[in-house]
């Protein structure tokens, strides 16, 4: 009995490796085992940034809210405190928006909390 071979499945996958790797520089891009490794990756680091850039904007929100509310004499800390104490349900996105670009408005919700 002769040996099956699955070809046609062989080639489809290996094709739709070569397309994820396209636009990839040298051989990354047209050889098969330099570009299954490099798809390999880079689809690791999509899946683990795509958790950290959760990570990256909470940190950024907290410095502008931080920077905010230390240009009315409290730090972070005291103004999240305060905020909570006052039972006030703003996030800390809409919260450092505000900070960015509405400065009265971050302004009004400081003097309301103090």
């Amino acid at each position: 009995m002769p040996r099956s071979v699955n070809s046609v499945a062989k080639r489809a996958r290996r094709k739709k490796v070569l397309k994820q790797a396209k636009g990839y520089f040298g051989r990354r891009k047209n050889v098969w085992t330099v570009a299954k490794n490099a798809v390999d990756k880079a689809m690791l680091y999509a899946y683990r940034d795509r958790r950290n850039k959760k990570r990256t904007f909470r940190a950024l929100w907290i410095m502008r809210i931080n920077a905010g509310a230390r240009l009315h004499g409290m730090s972070y800390s005291q103004f999240m405190g305060k905020l909570k104490a006052n039972n006030i349900d703003l996030n800390r996105k809409v919260l450092a928006d505000l900070a960015m670009n509405d400065p009265k408005a971050f302004e009004a919700i400081v003097q309301k909390i103090k």
